[in-house]
């Protein structure tokens, strides 16, 4: 039950404990009270309520790695640079890697390894051999 009671310049609205056994307020009630409380003071007399206990959610949102843009084998990364304009304004830019998701065969292992690396280091790798270019670049390939 919430009463209002204006006294000077200020408002005050109290809420009083509802008894169980009677019907809920009414909607249109609740609208009209949550409209006119700008600039209301609120006040709660409840003395039966129990404190509140804290909620822990045993659902904790893991944290995905992030993919960076960065080649493990070549250990390419994103180059700082100038974007120039017509009128030589200079702004600053990120010239990044160029990264593919790629399959490639790996002869030892007699199965296909998805990597994500750079396209020179797929022609390094279609060169020298998986094998060589990840043990250059200490990849254990067991692992993908």
């Amino acid at each position: 039950m919430a009463t209002l009671a204006t006294l000077g310049t200020t408002s005050l609205l109290r809420f009083q404990k509802a008894d169980p056994l009677t019907a809920s307020p009414s909607p249109h009630l609740l609208g009209s009270l949550s409209s006119q409380l700008s600039g209301i003071k609120l006040s709660c007399n409840l003395p039966d309520v129990a404190p509140l206990k804290s909620i822990s959610s045993p659902f904790t949102p893991s944290l995905q790695p992030v993919a960076r843009r960065v080649c493990p084998f070549t250990g390419k990364k994103a180059n700082k640079a100038n974007k120039v304009s017509f009128s030589n304004h200079k702004t600053k830019k990120l010239q990044f890697v160029n990264l593919q998701y790629k399959k490639v065969w790996w002869e030892a292992g007699k199965h296909y390894v998805k990597l994500r690396l750079s396209t020179k280091a797929l022609k390094t790798i279609e060169k020298n051999g998986l094998d060589a270019v990840a043990k250059k670049a200490g990849i254990d390939l067991c692992k993908e």
